[in-house]
């Protein structure tokens, strides 16, 4: 018999979360599941490379020795299953390690493993069927690290109807672990797209944890509690409605606005964001609130899904190596980037004197002189960390690096002192690579309690872009006369993310008067002028008039993105906050 109501913690947004949340959403939030989000491509990458050293590692040790050691008695007392991507690269050696802890701790525990993620297997047909970058072209890589589809919600939900009290994936999409909860309990079925949606938009605003309530929220001295943030309770309904809660007394804001943050954190076209069971429209989604600390979300529409899945492939590509140097004093910002071209000068002819590969990237960057802000910067601080970072094919390059460095303590600024822990250490670069595969060459199967049991998955597709709405429908307000400007954080707030080489940014209009004269003013042309600095090779913008917000799309702009990057914010987490310094004209009306 399905239910009618849900309610599903989530306990961690990343690999090394606080270990407070699962505690306190076990005591303290009265759920039927537990859910949790470990993986991003880098994550995949470290795993790869554990599992390569030790055929029993690849997983998120943590959640087997601290999380659930500590709470698997009481998970089991209190009727609580649990769902978490914590299998990474080796998801049957993450269910043999938890099955240790339990036969250890004399606790009785069904436990449920997703298969089919890991197409490593197929990697050499990829490579002869001439396999490129979905976004870049580029040919498929001569070595991998790591190669997984990103699957969806249905294993999940089978091996929970199969019995399983703890279900472990590999690579699976973020939101499908709390999608998948929603599918078994409620016994939705694949073509029952609105429902798919309104569950995938659940998953997507509480799979990152604290996020959805008050974390990085742009209004953050508005946010009590830090210390003991509460962490998002969905509690889900059969007809697809669902409200976004936290524990009682703890710290943290659930509020329209942390919600909607959170909704447009790293979506690219939110007309079409596409998952493995649907394919969403989160453009009229609707947010209310209806208690304190608790939000109604509507509004979200599906479509049929696509008949690929995204597969994220990671490769090695060279070497990397990272210094820092403190400086201080008068001009501090100048003389730190002096002495980061000299060290560069005196490195590059060095490599070529000793016969070792050049450098094939660097970068400089002045922390605390505002190399974020492009033209914005204000005028320079008294003291700035001098970043420099370096890429080459050879290790031993970077081994130079890391020897010259230091020696500008006593032969370059004035005011120059080390910073961090010695000698910097070169270290691997990880580049990604994405591709589609169809879904129909994806065996998927689940493992329960050693049994196997192949999932059917529908992979007909479906999907259909020319039925999509206009990316852009705001009516765009006339401009307000006169000169006076004002910062656009005073006008909306927002959020920022990466989508490998993109950065997504939300602008949300803090009053629905405002959004014409926003919409008129912040076009992609004008975006793509306040991040000249990082050279986007093309700006797009897409409305959502259901929450009076806007979501640029940055193309090119993160050095590659992840580990492949050598800028500071590799994951543009610090892209709204640049933007919402941009000056705007100041509305008719608005008062400081």
């Amino acid at each position: 018999m399905t239910r009618q109501t849900v309610r599903i913690g989530s306990a961690s947004g990343f690999w090394g979360d606080t270990a407070a949340a699962a505690p306190q959403l076990v005591r303290g939030g009265d759920i039927d599941f537990l859910v949790f989000d470990y993986l991003a491509e880098v994550t995949m990458s470290i795993m790869a490379a554990q599992k390569a050293k030790d055929p029993a590692a690849g997983y998120a040790t943590d959640f087997v020795q601290i999380t659930m050691k500590s709470l698997l008695p009481e998970l089991k007392a209190r009727g609580i299953r649990v769902v978490a991507n914590a299998g990474g690269v080796n998801p049957l050696a993450c269910r043999d390690a938890l099955a240790a802890v339990a036969a250890s701790l004399g606790v009785p525990l069904s436990i449920g493993v997703v298969l089919g993620d890991d197409l490593g297997g197929q990697a050499d047909a990829l490579r002869a069927a001439g396999t490129t970058e979905m976004f870049s072209g580029a040919p498929f890589p001569a070595r991998l690290a790591s190669v997984n589809a990103y699957l969806g919600a249905l294993p999940i939900a089978r091996a929970l109807d199969a019995g399983a009290d703890v279900v472990i994936t590999g690579r699976c999409v973020d939101s499908a672990v709390t999608l998948g909860v929603m599918v078994h309990a409620f016994g939705w079925q694949a073509d029952e797209h609105d429902r798919l949606a309104q569950g995938t938009l659940a998953g997507h605003l509480v799979e990152c944890g604290a996020q959805a309530t008050g974390g990085l929220f742009t209004d953050w001295d508005t946010v009590p509690g830090w210390d003991d943030i509460g962490f998002p309770i969905v509690e889900a309904r059969a007809d697809g409605s669902f409200e976004i809660t936290k524990p009682p007394g703890t710290g943290g804001l659930v509020s329209p606005q942390t919600l909607c943050e959170q909704l447009l954190y790293e979506i690219g076209d939110p007309r079409a964001y596409h998952v493995p069971d649907v394919a969403c429209d989160f453009t009229r989604v609707r947010f209310e609130q209806t208690g304190p600390d608790r939000v109604r979300v509507t509004g979200a529409r599906g479509r049929p899904p696509s008949a690929t899945y995204k597969v994220s492939a990671t490769h090695p590509d060279g070497f990397r190596n990272v210094a820092l140097l403190v400086v201080a004093g008068e001009q501090a910002a100048r003389k730190a980037r002096r002495t980061g071209e000299a060290l560069l000068a005196r490195m590059q002819r060095m490599l070529a004197e000793q016969a070792l590969p050049a450098f094939t990237e660097t970068r400089i960057e002045v922390i605390g002189g505002e190399d974020m802000f492009g033209a914005l910067a204000r005028p320079e601080a008294r003291e700035v960390v001098l970043k420099l970072a370096a890429r080459a094919p050879s290790k031993a390059s970077l081994e130079l690096f890391a020897r010259e460095f230091a020696p500008a303590g006593t032969s370059m600024s004035p005011g120059t002192t080390g910073f961090g822990g010695g000698r910097p250490t070169p270290s691997p670069v990880i580049r990604l690579f994405s591709f589609l595969v169809d879904k129909a060459s994806v065996p998927v199967e689940i493992d329960v309690d050693g049994v196997r049991h192949a999932v059917s998955i529908p992979v007909a597709g479906g999907f259909d872009a020319r039925e999509l709405p206009p990316a852009r429908c705001f009516a765009e307000g006339p401009l307000p006369a006169g000169t006076r400007t004002v910062p656009l954080i005073a006008l909306a707030h927002g959020r920022s993310g990466d989508k490998g080489d993109k950065a997504n940014i939300g602008i949300v209009a803090r009053h629905p008067e405002w959004l014409a004269p926003l919409s008129a003013w912040l076009t992609p042309e004008r975006v793509a002028a306040h991040f000249a600095h990082n050279g986007p090779s093309r700006v797009e913008r897409f409305d959502l008039p259901g929450f009076d917000a806007m979501n640029f799309l940055l193309h090119d702009v993160l050095g590659g993105g992840g580990m492949a990057s050598l800028r500071t914010d590799n994951l543009a987490k610090c892209y709204a906050q640049v933007l919402l310094q941009m000056q705007v004209p100041a509305p008719a009306g608005f008062e400081d």
